[in-house]
């Protein structure tokens, strides 16, 4: 190969490239299977007492053209990144195309204490940021007995 990326690449960003060319080239809607390592958008999941807290880096995205529901505890993020006019793509031979255009399709499960109607997303600066709110706990308390 003349043109190649200096990083290596292990098997499975290898594959997942594959699959999600032959996914762009059939029209097909992204499996499951992307939720791992290398899915696009890259995500980032944490919690604090309060709430659960997504990321995920989707730069040069149209806001409006974001979906994110919330099902029986199941968060889906999806979209599509068109390719941009004036890339490479469509002036030259590719030597080496890492950046991801096609519909994505994200599916994170949330913890059981999430409250359906508590949240909020924001996109700016290229990352999404989704925050879910968690219930309150019932709390144990003493009943008198008269």
């Amino acid at each position: 190969m003349l043109y190649g990326s200096t990083y290596p690449r292990d098997i499975f960003a290898e594959l997942n490239r594959l699959q999600r060319e032959l996914e762009q080239s059939f029209d097909i809607e992204p499996s499951i299977r992307g939720i791992g390592r290398g899915g696009f958008p890259a995500l980032n999941v944490g919690s604090t007492p309060q709430s659960v807290e997504l990321y995920a880096f989707a730069p040069g995205l149209d806001p409006a053209k974001i979906e994110v529901n919330l099902e029986r505890g199941v968060l889906t993020i999806a979209g599509e990144r068109t390719d941009q006019p004036g890339t490479p793509a469509q002036q030259a031979t590719v030597h080496l195309n890492e950046r991801f255009h096609g519909r994505f399709k994200r599916v994170v499960s949330l913890p059981d204490d999430v409250d359906p109607d508590g949240v909020s997303a924001v996109y700016q600066n290229g990352v999404l940021h989704i925050s879910v709110r968690r219930q309150q706990a019932a709390q144990p308390r003493r009943i008198d007995v008269h």
